[in-house]
């Protein structure tokens, strides 16, 4: 894509955009197939990501939103932004961000926000005391842990 671009700004061709409805969305190759507003012909395959190999943000539109697509040649369409969104993430280098409709996934490399947290509270489960009579055998705050660690689980993935 990024190709395309470079050679759009050397070539004179005109870069123009629509609104359009979303008519479906291929997840695997992250494309859509979109109706344009003002009675033009569909347009098929337009771009959901550019670059999604080397960081990306990518949006999955909801079918029958509304999204401005944008064309960089007479072929090629990327959507560029949406009325309702699926999906949304962003990769950077080694990190990324997930949201959908389950929660969301905070990333770096092989750590996630939500096994982290995980492991906290578990340490803190787990933590003994030592007393003049010996080790602490009970946590007497332990369903407050419990209540804490169901929410982080239903609000992170």
């Amino acid at each position: 894509m990024k190709e395309i671009i470079q050679k759009l700004a050397s070539n004179g061709d005109e870069i123009y955009a629509k609104i359009c409805e979303i008519i479906s969305v291929d997840t695997e190759n992250k494309t859509a197939d979109l109706k344009p507003l003002d009675g033009s012909s569909e347009i098929f395959d337009a771009y959901l990501v550019t670059d999604d190999e080397n960081g990306s943000l990518y949006l999955e539109p909801k079918t029958g939103s509304l999204v401005c697509v944008v064309f960089v040649t007479k072929e090629i369409a990327v959507v560029v932004s949406a009325s309702e969104l699926v999906k949304m993430r962003l990769k950077i280098e080694g990190v990324e961000l997930n949201i959908d409709k389950d929660g969301f996934l905070l990333k770096k490399e092989n750590e996630t926000l939500k096994k982290l947290m995980g492991d906290f509270i578990q340490a803190c489960r787990n933590m003994k005391f030592q007393t003049n009579s010996g080790v602490t055998i009970k946590l007497l705050t332990d369903p407050e842990f419990a209540a804490l660690e169901t929410r982080f689980n239903q609000f992170l993935k």
